[in-house]
């Protein structure tokens, strides 16, 4: 599945963001990933023989300033040649994100063109945005040994942390100009999720060090469980969306991430709640797997409800879908690393079965626009977090899925470098 997306991409959509997979060409103007979470996007600055990029704006939120040091065992790179390589386009990429960063609060702007420096200073920033380029940047002051990366991100953490927060809860729009926040709308799904799931990982980074990055972990997450998580009638434990004050007993397939992220939190919990946490990492993820084992194509939807007499079902037509998402297969990973419960690795392996029955194409694979569809039509895209996001966890339901995972890898990253003065980002 990975060789046959990362070289359909290669061939039709190399030097675009995506890939069209059945019109097998590129799609969008740029290599650079979208606004999902979610989580996994992959950067890719590209040396002048084989870039199709000469201007352009991007999200902020896109522009992770990771590195991915070519460290396997199984990739024969020169890594300290890599390194630096990769560290002078981190440090490049940077100096054109601060620009962002000069409003009166410190809170970036989201939008900025590389090319003049310009940002757009309208509307709210989202927190999955600007409360995710902590851990980045802290990594790059530590690299660079320049302050200003660590103070930025850091200043952003202090504003969060003085600031009233409506039932302890995190809204998801906050104004740069004034430092209120917008309208009160909290999500562990789109908009919020990296924003807590980085908290924690900043911690784990720091060697367990961190700990202001840790106490608004456990604080944001104890305030989710008091006001966002339910039950169903059906037993099903599922996480809500707080709008104006209402809970909206809707799940999206992004907060399904969740799952993973209470699973690795749940050593250094306060009060000796490890098990609790693991616990309800685990309701987290039987609930999202009931989401796919509802449908016809055994592929989760992008939203759904528990109201009605409905339990984790899609109700609206444009929440049928799917995109090729990863966040229930991620979970399935975390379950089954932290508890060993062979279903983990079933549940992983039965997704990856109806990813490659349902949603491969000639030309990649492609999401599909109705689950509960016998006949799916495919929305001939193959995003561009599919290959290091959703693949990767998949490939741990295999029975030797991290040599399986390395061997992809190695072609997928070697090729991707355009050797030699290219460089891959990806978180």
């Amino acid at each position: 599945m990975m060789k046959h997306a990362w070289d359909s991409y290669r061939q039709y959509g190399w030097g675009h963001n995506e890939l069209k997979p059945i019109a097998k060409k590129g799609h969008s103007t740029n290599i650079f990933g979208k606004l999902d979470r979610s989580r996994s996007v992959t950067l890719s600055l590209i040396h002048s023989h084989c870039s199709r990029i000469s201007h352009f704006s991007v999200l902020l939120f896109n522009l992770y300033v990771g590195l991915v040091i070519p460290s396997s065992p199984g990739l024969k790179f020169p890594s300290t040649f890599f390194l630096q390589v990769f560290k002078l386009k981190a440090v490049q990429l940077a100096e054109k994100l601060l620009p962002a960063f000069n409003t009166p609060t410190g809170i970036p702007w989201a939008m900025v063109n590389l090319k003049s420096d310009r940002v757009a200073c309208t509307g709210s920033s989202i927190l999955a945005e600007f409360g995710t380029l902590h851990m980045e940047f802290v990594h790059l002051t530590y690299l660079t040994g320049n302050p200003v990366y660590y103070q930025k991100v850091m200043h952003i953490r202090k504003l969060l942390a003085k600031m009233d927060r409506p039932n302890g809860l995190y809204p998801n729009y906050l104004n740069p100009r004034t430092g209120r926040w917008g309208q009160h709308h909290t999500s562990v799904g789109g908009l919020g999720d990296s924003f807590y799931e980085y908290l924690l990982k900043a911690w784990l980074m720091s060697d367990k060090t961190d700990t202001e990055a840790r106490k608004t972990y456990d604080d944001a997450v104890e305030a989710i469980e008091r006001h966002l998580v339910r039950k169903s009638n059906g037993g099903l434990t599922f996480i809500g969306e707080w709008k104006n004050g209402h809970l909206e007993r809707k799940m999206g397939h992004l907060a399904c991430f969740a799952g993973g992220m209470f699973a690795l939190g749940a050593d250094g919990s306060p009060d000796d709640k490890a098990g609790h946490y693991l616990q309800l990492g685990a309701e987290i993820a039987h609930t999202c797997h009931e989401s796919y084992d509802r449908t016809v194509l055994k592929l989760g939807p992008e939203a759904f409800k528990f109201d009605s007499g409905l339990e984790a079902v899609a109700v609206r037509q444009n929440e049928k879908y799917y995109i090729l998402r990863p966040e229930v297969i991620e979970t399935y990973w975390y379950m089954w690393r932290f508890t060993h419960d062979p279903k983990y690795r079933q549940w992983g392996w039965e997704a990856a079965q109806a990813i490659d029955k349902y949603c491969r194409v000639s030309g990649g694979f492609s999401g599909v626009k109705d689950v509960y569809s016998s006949n799916p039509t495919y929305d001939d895209v193959q995003q561009s977090f599919f290959l290091l996001s959703c693949l990767r966890a998949a490939s741990s339901s295999s029975r030797s899925w991290l040599a399986g995972w390395r061997e992809a890898s190695v072609t997928w990253l070697s090729e991707a470098l355009c050797w030699p003065e290219a460089a891959v980002l990806d978180l």
